[in-house]
């Protein structure tokens, strides 16, 4: 009875024991678990991806596409019709001002130059004829008067007399009239005569031939061009603006631009003028903008495509951080930015105040230096509206912000 009783007891203390011990165990199972899975998870984890902040130029632009024309030209053409009877220049020719291109057919107009001759020397020989016939008028007017006086002639005759006077100098004021007349014919046809030779306006170059030797042009239809001469020693861009943009682009504000032959030289200028008048092309409206650059080298070309950088702002020697590294943090100040920075501690967060930005890239004010390595946060919409926030610009083509550098 009593062995029954100290065994029973002995049961009921080893099971609280036995309790225990599983509850032991299995803890330290969960423990382990939890660890495990926290170690593998922290080597399965992609590591952070970093940038260095750097030090460099950082431009604010606004980027277009453009043509290339010349800045001076002109469309040489005649005044008169006839044959073009002999082109001086050919295409790519330099000439000076003053040079002769060419000649229309003369024969017409010095027909009219003699003829013309022909009728002034007839118009003056009967001005001395009726300037003859006045002069005797007037002394038998002269004449007559006094024998009227002495009541020896007729009232009759002298009122003759002086009517007679009236006519001959009336006839010598209208042949002098014609004279003028034909004087200013003569002087109109020899005119026309020196507009069958063509000269240069201006110095430049032959960049086109319209009229070829031996056509026939009439000057009375349409203004006939022969030739256009340019001056390529100095070109200009024009520009496409979008409206979005034009408001930050001023007359004076420097650019530069690159060919698509060359898209590592620029090409510096500065904006002559932007024009007033918009053009809309698939109900985009446009403004073009001028800007002249230097070329006497004579590498640039007529019509070349040129992609143009307007210049808003510019920093050199700019500590430059990615924007893809940048959250903005909200207030009322755009500058201010956070940035987490990998330090021999771990990472940091900084608070950043950047200055100008394009697409990508920022210039720092505040908060970062040159070498810090910066934690580059995923793709995605904070990322995108920091781009958008930082002040980024851009053409209507949307390509690259920054151009080659020089």
């Amino acid at each position: 009875m009593s062995g029954k009783t100290s065994s029973s007891r002995a049961a009921s203390l080893l099971r609280p024991r036995k309790l225990i011990v599983i509850g032991l165990v299995v803890f330290a199972l969960v423990g382990c678990g939890i660890a495990a899975n926290s170690y593998f998870a922290r080597k399965n984890a992609a590591p952070l991806q970093t940038v260095e902040v750097t030090q460099g130029d950082i431009e604010k632009t606004v980027t277009s596409l453009g043509k290339l024309k010349p800045k001076d030209y002109v469309d040489v053409g005649t005044q008169v019709s006839g044959q073009l009877k002999k082109v001086q220049v050919a295409i790519g020719d330099r000439i000076n001002k003053g040079e002769l291109i060419a000649e229309i057919d003369a024969t017409v107009y010095e027909t009219k130059i003699r003829t013309g001759r022909a009728n002034l020397e007839n118009l003056r020989a009967q001005l001395i004829q009726q300037q003859a016939e006045a002069d005797l008028a007037q002394q038998q007017y002269n004449r007559n008067r006094d024998l009227l006086k002495e009541r020896a002639i007729s009232q009759e005759t002298v009122e003759a007399n002086q009517s007679a006077l009236k006519v001959a100098k009336a006839r010598v004021a209208a042949t002098q009239a014609q004279i003028k007349a034909a004087q200013a014919t003569l002087d109109g046809d020899i005119a026309n005569l020196g507009y069958t030779k063509i000269y240069a306006p201006m110095a430049g170059t032959v960049v086109s031939q319209t009229t070829l030797q031996g056509q026939t042009v009439n000057a009375n239809q349409a203004a006939p061009v022969i030739v256009r001469v340019a001056n390529l020693d100095t070109m200009t861009v024009w520009a496409q603006v979008a409206e979005a943009d034009i408001t930050r682009i001023k007359a004076g504000a420097p650019a530069y631009f690159t060919t698509l032959g060359n898209s590592e030289r620029r090409w510096k200028g500065t904006v002559r003028q932007v024009m007033p008048t918009p053009e809309t092309v698939n109900d985009v409206v446009l403004y073009n903008v001028l800007v002249d650059v230097d070329n006497r080298q004579q590498e640039l070309m007529t019509d070349m495509t040129v992609q143009v950088f307007f210049v808003l702002d510019e920093v050199r020697d700019a500590v430059l951080v990615p924007l893809a590294a940048l959250q903005r943090v909200p207030g009322k100040d755009r500058a201010l930015y956070r940035a987490r920075v990998a330090t021999a501690d771990g990472v940091a967060e900084r608070t950043v105040k950047i200055g100008i930005a394009n697409r990508t890239t920022a210039a720092v004010v505040s908060g970062l230096s040159a070498g810090d390595k910066v934690v580059v946060a995923q793709t995605g919409p904070a990322q995108a509206g920091a781009g958008r926030n930082a002040g980024n610009t851009g053409g209507r083509q949307g390509m690259r912000n920054m151009g080659p550098r020089l």
